[in-house]
């Protein structure tokens, strides 16, 4: 899709990096990662931070503020992004060919905070290539980071997603994302190894592998746990909500009014309470 036909682009034209005809000049992106071996080119124009500096970063209060008139909390998707960015020259095909670009850092944040006021109930997605500098941007703003079980038990070797090792609350632990595979299916990919491991470390059989990886986050010390409703249901790949780097059959999941019973709020409600997430 070309810049124009995008309506934050058309009526906002100085805030986005384009030519004189007004296509992009570059793409976001983000490069080889966990998802896709070729990145993924999303194609949309990068912002020119040095015009929102000038502006006061005005353009980002207003959107701010809307949203958290709309949600109780805010998720900053890509917040790597904001301390540097992925940029690949209009017209590639894959992502592979970028460079990292240095975003406004805590510029931004720290405008939107005399705007707004500090402690805004915002949460950084910062997951992908994160650097020391993005750990630090993160912390400073005193923003929880996320937490993806998933990328944990494929690799006891690092630590950083294992709940036993979470060293800070200030996090939000999740079984998986929309961009994950659902556990149950996940857990049907893994090699033996890490399907045992899982089982001894819940002390199951693995048949109900998508309530052992809730009870793993409800457990952990962090101080949010969220799972997909997939989840709960513990469906497998078939009912996954979207696969990054594939443009067609995402957002289609849909669960049936049969999905629901007692018996499966009784076991939510009864594992919120046990692990002291409960609040009335």
């Amino acid at each position: 899709m070309f810049a124009p036909a995008r309506a934050d682009v058309w009526s906002n034209k100085k805030l986005f990096q384009l030519d004189e005809k007004g296509y992009p000049s570059k793409v976001a992106g983000v490069p080889p990662d966990y998802f896709s071996a070729t990145g993924q080119l999303w194609g949309n124009p990068l912002y020119d931070w040095d015009y929102h500096e000038e502006t006061g970063y005005k353009w980002w209060i207003n959107r701010v503020r809307r949203q958290l008139s709309l949600t109780d909390f805010l998720r900053i998707d890509h917040f790597r992004g904001f301390e540097a960015y992925w940029a690949v020259p209009a017209g590639e095909e894959t992502a592979v060919n970028g460079q990292w670009v240095k975003g406004p850092c805590e510029k931004l944040f720290r405008a939107i905070e005399k705007e707004l006021g500090e402690d805004l109930p915002s949460w950084a997605e910062d997951l992908g290539v994160i650097t020391p500098e993005v750990e630090h941007l993160r912390d400073s703003l005193g923003f929880p980071g996320m937490k993806v079980l998933q990328f944990g038990f494929g690799d006891m070797n690092d630590t950083t997603y294992i709940p036993f090792y979470y060293t800070t609350p200030n996090c939000i632990c999740y079984t998986g994302t929309h961009d994950n595979d659902t556990t149950v299916g996940w857990y049907r990919t893994q090699p033996d190894i890490v399907q045992d491991r899982i089982r001894r470390l819940a002390n199951a059989d693995g048949n109900n592998v998508g309530h052992d990886f809730i009870c793993f986050a409800m457990g952990s010390i962090a101080k949010y746990a969220i799972f997909p409703f997939q989840d709960v249901l513990q469906l497998g790949s078939e009912a996954r909500m979207t696969t990054p780097g594939v443009a067609m059959a995402n957002w289609a999941f849909r669960f049936k009014k049969s999905d629901l019973h007692d018996g499966l709020a009784k076991w939510l409600l009864d594992v919120t309470k046990l692990y002291g997430r409960y609040q009335n």
